[in-house]
């Protein structure tokens, strides 16, 4: 599809994912309802819309990246009757789970193709044109859009049906939120022995950085546990054997100095379940 896209919500990361699509070659009309981002996109060749309506009339691709539910339904409303069938929406923003299918379903009353397509990077990642859009819809949908979000992510990953983009931002969230929190308890625990904390800040910055940090035990295909046979069985094993040394040592410490670490605790009971392993007796 070579046709002109439009993009809706100029804010932090919008903005920076839409001048990236100021490179397609079928043009790009934006609207917000805030003035300077619009002059900078229309000083980077876009053209400006001035309400919704008028860039839905415009586009064949339509994307979306406001703030929440409310806000998309309302640019949804505004989108219907205006758009030329065939025209595919391409919903960025983070939504309730049950949404996706409800958008499809009224985009379909009136021949729209509809993709809920999340992103993961931040301001950085728009800006260098290498987010990671999780997308979910048709087939066909997914066709119509993966020419535009390939100039917004280098993984651009169709993970199935109308909602599935939204479960994986939503469980790759759950894991960066989980981490932060789990970052303060550690943060208190290296506190309270002495720690600079700003120091073990770069530590753990530089060696996520060498071992891919949580993801780098994310190369199964289900959660089911491990056949004894299975080529993971050995490292991960290992994993286990040395995260329950280091978890059981940190409580220890935890103690010593009168931390609470719950979710040390947490993690010492799941850790073999976590990574696909019987638990030891």
């Amino acid at each position: 599809m070579t046709g002109r896209v439009g993009f809706i919500g100029l804010g932090n990361i919008g903005k920076p994912m839409a001048l990236r699509l100021t490179k397609w070659e079928g043009g790009l009309t934006v609207f917000d309802i805030a003035p300077e981002p619009l002059a900078e996109l229309e000083t980077a060749g876009a053209k400006v819309a001035g309400s919704v309506a008028e860039l839905a009339a415009d586009c064949s691709v339509i994307s979306i990246m406001v703030n929440t539910d409310d806000q998309v339904r309302d640019v949804m409303g505004q989108i219907l009757g205006a758009a030329k069938p065939g025209t595919a929406l391409v919903v960025h923003s983070t939504i309730s789970p049950d949404l996706p299918p409800r958008l499809e379903d009224l985009g379909g009353r009136h021949d729209l193709l509809v993709v809920d397509a999340p992103v993961s990077g931040g301001a950085m990642g728009a800006a260098d044109g290498t987010l990671a859009i999780m997308v979910g819809g048709s087939d066909a949908a997914f066709d119509a859009v993966r020419g535009p979000l390939g100039l917004m992510g280098t993984e651009v990953v169709h993970c199935g049906p109308i909602g599935n983009g939204t479960a994986a931002k939503l469980a790759r969230n759950l894991l960066h939120f989980v981490a932060f929190t789990a970052t303060g308890e550690a943060l208190r625990l290296a506190e309270a022995a002495g720690i600079d904390l700003q120091a073990l800040g770069r530590i753990v910055r530089h060696t996520d950085s060498i071992t891919g940090g949580p993801g780098a035990i994310m190369h199964r295909d289900t959660t089911q546990e491990l056949a004894p046979d299975d080529f993971w069985v050995s490292i991960f094993s290992h994993v286990r054997a040395i995260g329950e040394k280091d978890l059981s040592h940190a409580i220890e410490l935890a103690d010593r100095l009168g931390v609470d670490v719950p979710m040390a605790h947490f993690a010492l009971d799941h850790l073999s379940a976590a990574l696909g392993l019987p638990k030891e007796d």
